[in-house]
């Protein structure tokens, strides 16, 4: 096996998929909430 040292591994991918995550999972939880106020105020 190869040895292996901690923290040489190249993560670039890995942190640009976890941005672009975070990035939707925070657009889709404004989104919503936007959408429940709306609906709250349509309905008042």
């Amino acid at each position: 096996m190869a040895e292996h040292k901690h923290g040489s591994m190249d993560i670039r991918a890995q942190e640009k998929t976890f941005v672009g995550f975070i990035r939707m999972v925070t657009w889709g939880a404004g989104i919503s909430i936007a959408i429940l106020i709306f609906m709250a105020l349509v309905n008042g």
